[in-house]
């Protein structure tokens, strides 16, 4: 059972990349917290891909995996706004978010919130080179900046697809936008928790970190 696998970071491009993957047809969960999420999407971004890439590579064989990379200049200011923003709600004990994405978040960035400007380049520095080392030679993987024009026919041409004229990514969760995929309406999106049912392990594997 493949699947289409987003890694990159939060405030990467992961909700603009999830809206394009909608629009080719597929189905798609930004973020995905069950194991019914996990079944019924066949796209899965964010959150905990990001961090459990390799146990999912194991899961999924035949998989199609996709890195986002972006301007740290820009994406310093951005993930800075919204880890400020998650601080409370990923607190182990009193935060309101699912444990698997308070688990994600920590394993890549850090439980003691806020970081540095330093601290968020190693991060995401650290982050990439793990990336990019365990896809080292693999024609399954592929690493695009959405920003870069092209960028939208390349993921198309990866994922089997036409070129299309002038094709670009739309641009969501902007600025200080961080809710832009939940007001976003297509019958193909998978709702995160689909089934209701928090799962700390997925079929025999525990994620990263738990």
């Amino acid at each position: 059972m493949s699947k289409i696998i987003v890694v990159g970071l939060p405030r990467t491009g992961t909700t603009s990349v999830s809206v394009a993957l909608l629009e080719m047809g597929f189905l798609v969960a930004h973020m995905g917290f069950t194991k019914k999420a996990f079944e019924v999407a066949e796209a899965i971004t964010d959150c905990p891909c990001f961090s459990d890439y390799m146990h999912l590579d194991e899961l999924f064989p035949g998989s199609k995996f996709i890195y986002l990379s972006r301007d740290l200049d820009k994406w310093i200011p951005s993930i800075s706004m919204l880890l400020d923003k998650m601080a409370p709600h990923l607190n182990a004990e009193k935060g309101r978010f699912n444990p698997i994405m308070k688990r994600s978040f920590k394993h890549t960035f850090s439980e003691n919130l806020p970081l540095t400007a330093e601290e968020l380049i190693q991060c995401y520095t650290c982050h990439k080179t793990e990336i990019f080392d365990y896809f080292k030679g693999r024609d399954d993987f592929l690493s695009i900046d959405i920003s870069e024009p092209g960028s939208l026919n390349q993921l198309r041409e990866f994922l089997g697809k036409e070129p299309q004229a002038n094709a670009e990514f739309p641009k969501l969760n902007t600025g200080r936008d961080v809710a832009g995929w939940h007001e976003y309406k297509h019958p193909n999106k998978v709702n995160s928790n689909l089934a209701g049912v928090e799962r700390r392990k997925y079929f025999d594997y525990e994620f990263v970190g738990t």
